[in-house]
């Protein structure tokens, strides 16, 4: 954490903190609220067990948005966020669904910007409003 920072840079981090896990908000009441829809869509991409895996990516986005809000372990959820965004990108919106439906390119490409926002915040860290010090969490 850099306590040197200005105070507009550490409120635009907190936001992006905020975007991040309204994002994965979202993406996990919708699977808890549908879990047999996700787990559908899943089978639909030819996935096995796709009950068991709209339970892992359900609770797995939950604990990404702990992360996001708390900052706890933060640049490891946001590394671990960008590469089950890029996974999701390639399996559900990946180039073998493109001759089909155009608009699935569009939302491969968002999947890279937001991979881009996880890896920039990855690399810089949760700021130093409302996140858990790094002592607290057991680092030195």
């Amino acid at each position: 954490m850099n306590a040197s920072l200005p105070l507009w840079q550490s409120i635009a981090i907190l936001v992006g903190r905020l975007i991040f896990a309204g994002v994965f908000i979202m993406a996990a009441t919708f699977k808890f609220l549908g879990m047999d829809a996700t787990a559908t869509y899943i089978a639909a991409a030819g996935f096995p067990f796709p009950l068991l895996l709209a339970w892992l990516a359900a609770i797995f986005e939950t604990v990404l948005v702990i992360c996001f809000l708390t900052g706890a372990f933060f640049s490891e959820a946001a590394l671990l966020a960008a590469a089950y965004v890029l996974f999701l990108g390639f399996a559900f919106h990946g180039p073998s669904h493109w001759a089909g439906n155009q608009t699935e390119v569009g939302f491969f490409v968002d999947h890279f910007t937001f991979i881009a926002g996880l890896l920039f915040a990855a690399s810089n860290g949760p700021g130093r409003i409302l996140a858990l010090r790094q002592s607290v969490i057991g680092r030195t």
